[in-house]
């Protein structure tokens, strides 16, 4: 029988704050918090429009070698462990994939991305590839991929090692559980521990961009309005008269970089 260790999932709330902020907002509030590269580099969207925000279930792909791993793909299907990394979706999950970049290896077809679905997860992020995306991209799950291949997972020089371990995927440091944001932008990595702190630093943060959005596209100059640490007192006066206009908590550029330095 083969043990997966289990991840430890966040606070709904919370993911579900991450997913309205997307992935540019989240990436600029980590900056400020010492995460200065959490962008997972290769994946790209496949399901353009598309948003998520999960947990990461995480997945290792590793080079084959004969002494190791030496086995067709069908000789037994239980003993695959990217079957395994899927069985462990709960929903809203996010499966996370370290293929090596590999652009000839189908990590999931169709059928299992089915499944994934069917069990409630909400998307994908593999740095390599799936296979059947002409019938799995009428999926309604998110997908951020390197390509596409008609090869299944293990029929080249790749197959599935681990699950639910630390992985780079894209160069970057997966932790199982760590929660992931990703949308047109590409996917972004939020350490689990950092998560409540970062909706609170990046709720600030996202409401000035919303008033900052409405000045710019009434002509506002971008001299006079972007870029927090450039306003003028009356800048800031009108930004304090919106915030109470339509309830929303002031919060001063002070404040806002005192949090940002915890």
């Amino acid at each position: 029988m083969i043990e997966i260790p289990k991840i430890k999932r966040p606070d709904k709330k919370i993911v579900k704050k991450i997913e309205e902020l997307g992935s540019a907002t989240v990436s600029g509030t980590l900056y400020g918090m010492g995460i200065t590269n959490p962008f997972i580099m290769g994946p790209t969207t496949k399901t353009p429009g598309k948003s998520v925000a999960g947990p990461a279930i995480t997945l290792q792909f590793l080079p084959k070698r004969e002494d190791i791993y030496n086995e067709d793909e069908y000789s037994d299907p239980e003993l695959q462990l990217h079957r395994h990394a899927l069985y462990q979706t709960e929903p809203g999950d996010v499966v996370v994939v370290d293929a090596m970049g590999d652009m000839t290896s189908g990590v999931f077809g169709e059928m299992m991305l089915t499944f994934f679905q069917g069990r409630g997860g909400a998307g994908v992020v593999i740095d390599g590839c799936i296979r059947d995306f002409v019938h799995a991209q009428e999926l309604e799950i998110g997908m951020w991929l390197k390509g596409v291949t008609p090869n299944f997972h293990t029929q080249t020089n790749k197959y599935p090692s681990a699950v639910n371990i630390p992985i780079a995927c894209g160069g970057t440091l997966v932790m199982p559980g760590d929660i992931i944001v990703a949308d047109d932008d590409g996917a972004v990595v939020v350490p689990q521990n950092m998560a409540k702190e970062l909706v609170e630093s990046a709720g600030s943060h996202s409401d000035w961009e919303v008033w900052v959005r409405q000045k710019l596209a009434a002509g506002g100059h971008l001299k006079d309005y972007y870029g927090r640490t450039v306003w003028s007192k009356e800048t800031d006066d009108e930004y304090k008269k919106w915030c109470k206009e339509n309830n929303i908590k002031y919060i001063s550029l002070e404040e806002e970089m005192k949090h940002k330095k915890k």
